[in-house]
């Protein structure tokens, strides 16, 4: 290993999921093996994937080769899949999870989340109907979402009476999404930041902020806007396809912001999102 262990954050159902991940969105499937056995290897036991990112069998594949598929080992590490969008429903969010967790060659999932809401064709409640037999029979562990606004989250537990126990979304400096984030909190919900640094596009942002916090803890700008994320408690699943790159996003641990760059960056809140609207974008 590489680093350390990696904190757990403790969730509503009394799961602790590792506070670092890997995500593996744009990964070919046939390069996703090496990139997620590397992660593995320098201290990574928390793998984020989707049935929308196309690269399930990959993940599996290293699972396997790396021997966490099962036993013991599976117990060590957090694996996270999600259902696509337009496989939303009872029926087929069943049969799409039997094809999934066969991808990903294990027994279970930690986790398995709704990928976007589709408020304009919504059918989280029959989803969620789902993922409570999937539950129920073991097959899953955890239960969340993900690009959930307030709203979403509101009409999910009118339907279910119950609160996910994570959101997963879309949060970096220059989009902090407060509201979000506050509703979470007030209802005992995990957030999950994708897009950490905005697929690169914060390490430069504010006008040398993030530089001149790098330069004096002497740390790469990626690794400040990952240290930020972990000491307001939020769960981070930074990509990363070269091994130095996985164990400089791991290496959270030894520094600390002071007060006033932390709050520097809280400063660096802005309008614009990296990704898409919740309330109109659809995964196929």
């Amino acid at each position: 290993m590489a680093f350390g262990p990696i904190p757990n954050i403790e969730l509503s159902n009394g799961a602790s999921i590792p506070q670092i991940g890997l995500g593996v969105l744009r990964i070919d499937d046939d390069a996703t093996a090496p990139v997620v056995e590397s992660a593995l290897e320098v201290g990574y036991r928390h793998i984020d994937t989707a049935a929308g990112y196309g690269n399930e069998g990959g993940v599996g594949q290293a699972l396997e080769a790396s021997g966490y598929a099962h036993g013991t080992k599976r117990e060590q590490v957090w694996v996270t899949t999600k259902l696509r969008d337009s496989e939303q429903g009872y029926d087929s969010a069943l049969k799409a999870f039997d094809r999934q967790l066969g991808l990903l060659r294990t027994d279970y999932v930690d986790m398995y989340m709704i990928h976007w809401p589709t408020p304009f064709d919504w059918r989280s409640n029959d989803v969620w109907r789902a993922f409570t037999r999937l539950r129920d029979e073991g097959r899953v562990r955890t239960l969340g979402v993900c690009n959930f606004l307030p709203e979403h989250l509101e009409r999910l537990h009118d339907e279910t009476g119950e609160w996910p126990a994570v959101d997963q979304i879309e949060l970096h400096p220059t989009w902090q999404q407060r509201e979000v984030t506050a509703f979470c909190k007030a209802h005992g919900i995990a957030v999950e930041a994708y897009s950490p640094i905005a697929r690169g596009a914060d390490l430069n942002a504010g006008d040398g902020v993030i530089a001149r916090i790098a330069e004096a803890h002497g740390v790469s700008h990626a690794q400040v806007i990952l240290r930020w994320h972990i000491e307001n408690g939020t769960i981070i699943i930074p990509k990363s396809v070269h091994r130095e790159r996985q164990i400089e996003n791991g290496t959270l641990f030894d520094f600390a912001l002071t007060p006033e760059e932390h709050a520097a960056i809280d400063a660096l809140d802005g309008p614009t999102r990296a990704g898409h609207d919740p309330r109109t974008f659809s995964y196929s």
